[in-house]
């Protein structure tokens, strides 16, 4: 499965200590883990830990075990307040002491809103120094409230959880972090996913996370702006540059009228093009 899943196109991995891994099996697999990190070539992929919550038997131990040759960033699932995270951030400072690494070098990605006080926390967890992008689990709170389902008969979210999606998503931005969109769960459903990548690219989230190497494909055409979208963008700043010699800030482009925030909109658009194009994270 690894050696698969370095073959795909996805921008980053997730090697999961958590919930793929049986209680009986934690301390075996944290050792693959280490080793993978210590030996694999992952080239220009993003390499990430999903560790055990820190109220579990294994969550300090994930980190211990793991740094000697560190991930780029550390998933944490089930984020509840910013004094937990805080005790994660404060041990990765000293196994980064210990090792020799660069304070502060290794990242947080936070799943969060996966339980209610983490939901009702969601807006503080980005003060946390180290996260560096949040997304959330619909999954897991569904699990928590004790019912069968988290979307209608149409393949909507329920109200609970369109209220968690948007609040990462606002708590990311505001706090300056990455907001990722959750995972889609049926991986058969190809025009679902689809669907749910657009109205999150539109939404503002900047990708998400996938379950199955069938839905990388998918999920990164969604999230990448188009040739078509660059193109308008450039000819946008264009326009607005002549406007400003001009005097001018609002001015009709393609039938509309544009001023300040659509030019903000379009360089941010362009340096995400950027990004995408030289591998930046």
């Amino acid at each position: 499965m690894l050696a698969k899943a370095l073959g795909t196109n996805t921008d980053s991995l997730i090697l999961d200590l958590e919930d793929a891994v049986t209680p009986e099996r934690k301390d075996e697999v944290r050792d693959v883990v280490a080793s993978w990190l210590g030996e694999a070539d992952f080239g220009a992929k993003e390499k990430t830990v999903r560790m055990n919550p820190l109220d579990t038997p294994w969550g300090f131990a994930d980190l211990e075990a793991t740094m000697a040759t560190p991930p780029d960033a550390y998933v944490v699932p089930k984020p509840e307040t910013v004094g937990g995270l805080n005790a994660i951030d404060a041990e990765l400072s000293r196994l980064e002491r210990l090792h020799g690494h660069p304070d502060r070098g290794i990242g947080l990605i936070l799943i969060a809103a996966e339980t209610p006080l983490g939901a009702l926390n969601v807006r503080t967890l980005p003060t946390c120094p180290r996260v560096e992008a949040m997304s959330w689990g619909a999954e897991d709170l569904s699990a928590t409230l004790g019912v069968q389902t988290n979307r209608d008969d149409a393949g909507n979210y329920l109200a609970v959880y369109q209220h968690c999606r948007v609040m990462t998503l606002l708590s990311a931005v505001a706090g300056g972090v990455q907001p990722i969109d959750a995972v889609y769960v049926d991986f058969r459903d190809t025009k679902g996913l689809r669907a749910e990548c657009e109205e999150g690219a539109r939404l503002g989230f900047t990708g998400k996370i996938s379950i199955h190497p069938d839905q990388i494909d998918v999920i990164n055409d969604a999230f990448t702006p188009s040739a078509a979208h660059v193109a308008e963008a450039r000819a946008l700043i264009e326009a607005f540059d002549r406007a400003q010699a001009e005097g001018r800030m609002a001015f009709t482009f393609n039938g509309q009228l544009v001023d300040a925030p659509h030019l903000s909109r379009a360089r941010a658009l362009l340096e995400r093009a950027r990004r995408i194009e030289e591998n930046v994270p």
